[in-house]
């Protein structure tokens, strides 16, 4: 069925959400089906999230990165941007692709290429919120692997793009 353990209290990574605490399991009727629903809390968005256990594996539900594969988030977000000269519209649809994938790697380059130093030219609305997003999702899971809090977490990710 399931290729993850998914245990009571267990922080897990939701694709479109981030990363979440698993509150429990219950059983519901959902137009007359038993089903059994895993419970995962998403405290930051107050939001709670029913997945029927029979789709966790297609859901993209995962357990936390491991620190190698943080480690290279962090080293992406190092280098140079790699931001393309392609219109607004299409890049925002790539980036939404990249963070809804929930894979670290994936958000490092979006935070990478839509990150701006104070000498840098100013960013529209929709670039900060996107930038925001996907710096958050990485933040927060990686405070979650290095066991920190995520005020610590955002200031070492933010070294490390100072280090680019």
């Amino acid at each position: 069925m399931t290729h993850i353990a998914l245990e009571e209290g267990s922080l897990v990574v939701y694709p479109a959400h981030g990363v979440g605490r698993v509150v429990g399991f219950e059983q519901q009727t959902i137009a007359g089906v038993e089903l059994r629903v895993v419970m995962i809390a998403f405290e930051k968005d107050k939001l709670t999230l029913r997945l029927p256990v029979n789709r966790i594996d297609s859901s993209g539900l995962r357990t936390l990165s491991s620190q190698e594969k943080m480690n290279e988030a962090i080293k992406t977000l190092k280098t140079p941007s790699r931001a393309r000269r392609m219109m607004w519209s299409r890049r925002a649809q790539e980036y939404e692709t990249k963070i809804n994938s929930g894979d670290p790697l994936s958000i490092a380059q979006v935070v990478r290429d839509l990150h701006r130093s104070t000498a840098q030219s100013e960013q529209s609305y929709s670039e900060r919120q996107i930038y925001q997003v996907a710096l958050d999702r990485l933040m927060r899971e990686y405070a979650a692997i290095e066991k920190i809090d995520e005020e610590k977490a955002l200031e070492k990710l933010e070294e490390a793009m100072q280090a680019a």
